[in-house]
């Protein structure tokens, strides 16, 4: 059934905060409790987390859209991620919402994401609330942690230049996974103990008091229609949907509206067209209406051309809104069609056409990344953030099917002033125990971390093992391949965050790998015995049956150059039985290499091979006859 969404109260909000501070178990539970739901529908868990991808690591990637009715009023809520690397994921709809909840863990506190997308919610005057979620960690028992992170979030919003307005805002205490809330500190323990019972509605009631109603024009004619177009998503029916708020007018089915954009080059292009479909947000549906109004977060067919940042009229004389803006990418990633010999056997062998026109596809729909041509026809370079950005665009490229070859991502140098070089640098948050302090010091000190700041950290873990943070200033050069080994030296146990500084002068040579590889000097399967002979020479790879090539590589060598070896090598079979009986010898163990540790170990004369089965490392010249194993000629070369 078609409805008519018009004259409604309105309110429209995003959650932001830090990875793994409770967003979507937060936006669940707001979902039920305000009924978005049948009473006997069965839910999954973070229900917003819609990708597999984001299922499986357990983090937001994409920013998504859902609403409840409060009151007879309409909240349109946006979920975002809480990974520096998808920042531009909620840069882009910060300019959808009003107001924005700020969830800060009540045990760790603000981390370089929370000031990160603070900052951006602050510069557009949204209304901030503060919701101090996990109140129920065992660090948190007798309410000096969270006292003490609240000041922390004061002090954070003093150092962000807040205006005295937003210096006032609200704070409710909550614990999402039990899916209560209260602003009365001293109503925390009764509700922990159970001796109270608590729902959300104290949360829904600052929304609606202190978030404002979007500003909307008295004039509803179809020439004063305006939107900014924040979101793309795909439906199999209508096609490209765009998705965003209507900031002026109103806008109607079977209307004829006009398209703002720019080509490749900047120049401003338009496009006419008639709007064939108008959803707005019920819950975790799109649900088609008639007409929109400003004010409202809606989703527009119509036009296959679409893109993030166009602006929409119902006139041509109104004028094109700013295009969405975000932090400039300080990464490079060569993408490469396969050319191993392989190539085909495990997924479709993707020609240059058709790599090209998906990267294009992909930077369209994220403005956090740029796509580049290079001087080869096969090879291109997306601009990004973060290995982690690189690796979700990999991995959902893999399961789509295609076969294709990455480099080593490299750091975007810019140039000062005075012709000096400059480069990236990042503030790096580690929260790890006390034991390690030492060793994990020493290891961003190697890659040119100055440390600012050494904390013993309030919140206990449930051991009692004492923690501590240390903050770094360090070129983002020294990030690349860190984290594995951060997380090696912790035991695991140590948290890792980062947020983009800005740039300052090169700060010379940081070593990224000191060891070679192991590298087949054929083709064939590998051999349990011919592994065997080369465990004492460094790290396996890849087990006994596993199919090679020659120039791929098979392990990690135990010295700085590269070794050549025969992985393929059988033992000779004779008709003279031994005298004693053979033992039983086999292989110790070898290291799988995922995804974001084959990018972290990658040096720059290899590449990394990807199919739908298989991730690969090798060399990019194949022959060993063509290319040297000394480390100073390959990389110089």
């Amino acid at each position: 059934m078609i409805r008519t969404e018009k004259d409604l109260p309105i309110r429209n909000i995003c959650i932001i905060a830090h990875v793994d501070h409770g967003k979507t178990t937060l936006v669940d539970f707001l979902l039920r409790q305000a009924g978005a739901f049948k009473q006997h529908q069965a839910v999954e868990e973070r229900v917003m987390d819609s990708m597999d991808l984001e299922r499986e690591r357990g983090i937001t990637i994409l920013a998504k859209n859902t609403s409840v009715r409060v009151k007879d009023t309409k909240i349109n809520i946006v979920d975002t991620p809480g990974h520096a690397d998808f920042g531009g994921e909620v840069e882009r709809i910060i300019g959808m919402v009003d107001g924005a909840l700020l969830l800060v863990d009540a045990a760790e506190g603000p981390l370089p994401q929370t000031r990160f997308v603070l900052q951006k919610a602050l510069k557009a005057g949204l209304k901030i609330i503060l919701v101090i979620n996990k109140v129920d960690r065992p660090e948190c028992t007798d309410g000096t942690r969270i006292q003490e992170v609240v000041n922390h979030a004061f002090d954070l919003f003093f150092d962000l230049d807040a205006s005295e307005e937003q210096m006032d805002f609200p704070i409710v205490y909550a614990c999402a996974r039990q899916g209560w809330c209260t602003t009365e500190f001293n109503d925390i323990r009764p509700l922990i103990e159970g001796k109270k019972t608590g729902s959300l509605e104290p949360l829904f009631d600052l929304i609606l008091d202190n978030v404002p109603p979007p500003p909307a024009e008295a004039s509803v004619q179809p020439e004063d229609f305006r939107m900014l177009i924040s979101n793309l998503t795909y439906s199999d029916y209508v096609g490209r949907l765009a998705v965003g708020r209507i900031l002026a007018g109103s806008i109607k089915k079977n209307q004829r509206i006009q398209r703002k954009s720019v080509n490749a080059f900047g120049a401003p292009i338009s496009e006419n067209f008639t709007v064939s479909r108008l959803y707005t947000f019920e819950g975790l549906k799109q649900t088609e209406v008639e007409i929109l109004s400003a004010g409202d977060i809606g989703v527009l067919a119509g036009s296959e051309l679409v893109e993030i940042g166009d602006t929409l009229t119902g006139a041509d004389v109104v004028q094109a809104l700013p295009r969405i803006s975000v932090e400039p990418p300080t990464l490079a990633m060569l993408f490469s069609v396969n050319t191993s010999p392989l190539s085909g056997q495990e997924g479709e062998a993707v020609q240059s056409r058709k790599l090209r026109d998906r990267l294009i596809r992909e930077v369209r729909n994220n403005v956090a990344l740029r796509f580049e041509e290079t001087a080869l026809p096969d090879q291109f370079r997306v601009l990004g953030r973060g290995e982690l950005q690189f690796a979700i665009l990999i991995e959902q490229m893999r399961r789509e099917g295609c076969e294709f070859m990455i480099g080593k991502p490299l750091v975007l140098f810019k140039q000062g002033t005075d012709g000096e070089r400059l480069e990236p640098m990042e503030k790096t948050v580690l929260d790890l125990p006390e034991d390690f302090a030492s060793e994990v010091t020493a290891l961003f000190q190697q890659r040119k971390g100055i440390l600012s700041k050494y904390d013993l950290h309030p919140a206990r873990s449930v051991n009692a093992k004492s923690r501590v943070r240390l903050e770094f200033d360090i070129p983002t050069r020294g990030l690349l391949g860190i984290r594995s080994r951060y997380l090696t030296v912790t035991r695991g146990e140590g948290l890792f965050s980062s947020q983009l500084l800005g740039y300052a002068p090169y700060k010379g040579e940081i070593p990224h790998r000191t060891s070679g590889a192991l590298i087949s000097d054929r083709s064939g399967s590998t051999v349990e015995y011919g592994l065997l002979g080369l465990e004492d020479r460094g790290v396996l790879f890849l087990g006994p049956g596993v199919p090679v090539y020659e120039g791929m590589i098979i392990g990690e060598f135990n010295k700085e150059n590269d070794l050549n070896v025969n992985p393929c090598r059988e033992k000779k079979l004779t008709n003279i039985r031994a005298a004693h009986a053979e033992l039983l010898v086999t292989l110790s163990g070898i290291k799988k290499m995922s995804l974001e540790q084959c990018i972290e170990w990658l040096d720059e004369d290899e590449w990394i091979e990807v199919t739908p089965q298989s991730i690969r490392l090798r060399k990019k010249v194949l022959s060993s006859n063509l290319r040297s194993i000394k480390r100073s000629e390959r990389l110089d070369g």
